[in-house]
């Protein structure tokens, strides 16, 4: 029951990861993607329908968090209490920028909000990525259960650790490149003109530039938590996490090389789920991650509901993922093809 909770916890994840992505990775670009008034309307046209909706799944984690792992989730949020407020902010802030900037029609209006909209999305990017970093690298857990982390120590990977050092940062720019190219590769899908022709240059260079960083963030990887590796290799659900990686980056290759627009997106959220997929099986059991002692570690049974309260919650998870997954393809639907510029867009869009 354990093991199906947290896979379904890693579902969610990778959910928001890839739909959120491209929102987060488009906003990052709003300012090279798009060069007038005009295009910038594009982008935003392009994420505005859905780009609330797909934050759910944000929800739908923590959710799944709370009720499946609530001893991790409770340890997890009070230590990282000042990176959350970061995040929390960073989400306030792309979410004002994008709701209010299209409704005055002043120039410098425009501009200040599509700034806090491209600044906010680059942060959020880099928050994510050292989130992710600090999962595999681990927290500074006590025998209390408990700890307590800062900004930043003295940028080493053992002991009294902060949020950033040079394993987490590194993560945290390849996060940062990854969902830019995962963006830039949507933009291309969605928009026409110029817009579509830097989307597609943008999105070229940074996926070379993602495929020159993975070994290099994956030795990292290797040297902070060798551990994860020798579980990927004893487990046959990281191989199947391998083959969707290697079918996702040869749909991205042929999709960019060509004009197959659709393949290289499908392959862009294959790329990001199977990296996600492959870094949760290897972490399995282990939740949190002690760098002061491995007995400290917190794991998934540990930490895991009754599991009563476990199995009455699989009648109900279901349904609901049935009903948002319904949802998520009607607006899918609805917003389908491409947009188009606009010289004077009404309100948002």
């Amino acid at each position: 029951m354990v093991e199906v909770w947290f896979g379904l916890l890693c579902v969610t994840l990778a959910l928001f990861a890839v739909l959120d992505g491209w929102n987060i990775g488009a906003g990052a670009l709003h300012w090279l993607a798009g060069k007038t008034e005009s295009e910038r309307r594009e982008i935003i046209a392009a994420l505005g329908p859905v780009w609330s909706w797909h934050e759910v799944w944000l929800v739908a984690f923590g959710g799944t968090f709370l009720l499946a792992f609530p001893r991790a989730m409770a340890t997890s949020f009070a230590g990282f209490y000042l990176a959350l407020w970061f995040v929390l902010w960073a989400f306030i802030l792309r979410g004002i920028s994008i709701e209010v900037g299209g409704h005055v029609g002043d120039r410098l209006w425009r501009s200040f909000w599509d700034v806090g909209f491209a600044l906010a999305s680059v942060i959020l990017a880099v928050l994510l990525g050292a989130a992710l970093g600090n999962v595999i690298r681990g927290v500074p857990l006590d025998g209390s259960g408990k700890f307590t982390i800062p900004l930043f120590t003295d940028f080493g990977v053992r002991g009294q650790v902060g949020i950033l050092d040079w394993y987490t940062v590194s993560v945290a720019v390849f996060t940062t490149l990854l969902l830019s190219a995962h963006g830039a590769t949507y933009l291309r899908l969605k928009t026409t003109g110029p817009v579509h022709e830097r989307s597609e240059h943008l999105a070229r260079r940074l996926w070379a530039a993602v495929l020159v960083l993975l070994p290099v963030v994956s030795l990292e990887t290797w040297v902070v938590r060798p551990g994860l590796y020798v579980a990927m290799t004893e487990r046959p659900a990281a191989w199947l996490a391998g083959a969707v990686l290697l079918a996702g980056a040869w749909g991205l290759f042929n999709g960019l090389r060509g004009t197959a627009e659709r393949r290289a997106f499908a392959g862009s959220c294959a790329v990001i789920t199977s990296l996600l997929a492959g870094a949760a099986i290897g972490v399995f059991p282990v939740m949190l991650q002690s760098t002061l002692a491995p007995e400290h570690s917190m794991t998934a049974y540990g930490s895991a509901a009754p599991a009563h309260g476990l199995a009455l919650a699989l009648i109900w998870w279901p349904v609901a993922l049935v009903l948002a997954l319904t949802y998520f393809t009607v607006v899918m639907r609805h917003y389908r093809g491409k947009e188009r510029p606009t010289e004077n867009p009404p309100g948002l869009y």
